[in-house]
């Protein structure tokens, strides 16, 4: 993928991986994870081959990671992320069976802060009794 031709001249490929199965990239879901300049960070969702559909969400709407790793998971060396967000089109992105996953996990962790913190972005914690 031209990451500069399709998101503009400064944009970054921060991270890039492929759906597994059984450890091995054969799939047609593709995950990214670009920066623009200093104005975004962006993850996307591309799936398909022939008829593609492509979901983003901005880093700075997500507010809770969960990692889930099965046995074979383990095996393979893949696991899933699961990203909760505040988008009402994408409220849950899950990085299926995706290699290196508490590095994955830890690198979204560590940006999400980031650009919440950049752009002023608090979550509200509600407790019920």
């Amino acid at each position: 993928m031209n990451v500069k031709k399709r998101y503009g001249k400064n944009a970054v490929l921060i991270w890039k991986d492929r759906r597994r199965y059984l450890g091995l990239p054969l799939s047609f879901t593709r995950f990214y994870l670009i920066k623009n300049g200093d104005d975004w960070f962006k993850a996307f969702v591309d799936v398909g081959l022939f008829n593609t559909v492509i979901d983003e969400v901005n880093l700075y709407r997500m507010y809770d990671i969960a990692l889930k790793q099965t046995f074979w998971d383990k095996i393979f060396g893949t696991g899933t992320v699961i990203i909760f967000t505040s988008d009402e089109t994408l409220p849950k992105l899950v990085l299926k069976s995706i290699k290196n996953p508490f590095k994955v996990r830890d690198m979204f962790s560590k940006l999400i802060e980031e650009q919440r913190k950049l752009h002023g972005v608090r979550v509200a914690e509600f407790q019920t009794k």
